[in-house]
């Protein structure tokens, strides 16, 4: 069976396509290479023994988006990765951003309508819910205004799903809502590669643990929280990777209670900045240069998940902790400064 993979060759898309191989499915990958590296494709084909199919091709082109999947009319499943994914970045060119994330969701959806087997995953945020009312955040947390337009388009991707499912009963989708994705396969060949410097917090500990980075700046320290910084909920790319294959096989088996579900996929344990950066202390034996400085606009002080709809209905729980993916990022960071 094939699968479609857009953005397969970045960070969570490439652990996902091993993933996908691992289990015996063909899988095709498209990626425009603007936030990742066709070096990828060696580690996933060294990981797998199996080098997926690749097309460099930019989904914002309506008639490279409609060729493709004349050439490739018998996928049955896809997997929708491909957006930009900056916070900030999203609030200095918000049309960027609406543009990327918008147009190429609503390209792919118009080409699966198409498709003899209609299954979609998308690849959703906790950012939808914003600074929750209630903690752990289940599924049922109301959606909240976003706080940067990045947020703004995983909420409108998952209502312009959301609609297109109500009127196309044969179209099945899944959105997952990822909580904070780190470290790397246990392999060593496929990681996280920020381009320029680093948005999220565990590549910039790697990074000032390995010498590239002077310092790392943690952001806040007078929350209401254990030891005054952020929480968050951390969980191991592997098992988000392996999330994506089960939400797919869920859809492929037809055992969705409904045409369009979404889920929270997290560890369900929150971990504060500083317990974040001593969990990488202590699996890397490095003692981290950080500096606790004013709070970062947009931050919300506390976000972890209540996992239990995606461990009973999905059959889905994480089994790899903070340390586990600490260690790997740390590995994958030696790995890759020392080529």
């Amino acid at each position: 069976m094939k699968i479609l993979v857009t953005g397969g060759l970045g960070f969570i898309g490439s652990h996902t396509v091993v993933e996908l191989q691992n289990e015996g499915y063909d899988v095709v990958i498209i990626d425009n290479l603007s936030n990742s590296s066709i070096e990828v494709l060696d580690g996933i084909t060294a990981i797998t023994g199996k080098k997926p199919i690749f097309e460099k091709l930019d989904l914002k082109v309506k008639p490279d988006v409609q060729d493709f999947f004349k050439r490739h009319n018998d996928i049955v499943g896809v997997i929708h990765f491909a957006a930009n994914k900056a916070v900030g970045e999203s609030v200095a060119e918000p049309l960027m951003y609406y543009e990327n994330n918008i147009t190429t969701l609503v390209y792919l959806l118009q080409e699966l309508k198409g498709l003899s087997k209609k299954n979609f995953i998308f690849s959703s945020s906790c950012t939808v819910y914003g600074q929750a009312d209630e903690l752990p955040i289940t599924e049922n947390a109301p959606v909240k205004p976003a706080e940067s337009p990045y947020g703004n388009t995983k909420q409108i991707g998952e209502e312009i799903i959301r609609d297109t499912c109500r009127v196309n009963g044969d179209i099945k989708a899944i959105a997952l809502r990822y909580f904070n994705p780190i470290g790397a396969h246990d392999s060593t060949e496929i990681g996280e590669l920020p381009i320029g410097v680093p948005q999220n917090l565990v590549p910039f500990i790697t990074q000032t643990a390995i010498g590239m980075r002077e310092q790392l700046s943690v952001f806040g320290g007078d929350y209401p929280t254990s030891d005054g910084t952020c929480v968050r909920d951390y969980i191991h790319v592997v098992d988000l990777a392996k999330a994506h294959v089960i939400a797919l096989q869920r859809l492929l088996d037809v055992k969705n209670d409904s045409n369009y579900e979404f889920f929270n996929l997290g560890t369900g344990t929150g971990s504060t900045v500083l317990e974040a950066v001593q969990s990488f202390e202590r699996v890397s034996g490095t003692s981290l240069n950080y500096k606790i400085v004013d709070r970062r606009e947009g931050d919300v002080i506390a976000a972890y998940a209540e996992t239990s709809k995606a461990n009973s209905v999905l059959g889905w729980k994480t089994e790899l902790n903070l340390d586990d993916a600490m260690a790997s990022a740390w590995k994958w960071e030696q790995k890759i400064r020392t080529k």
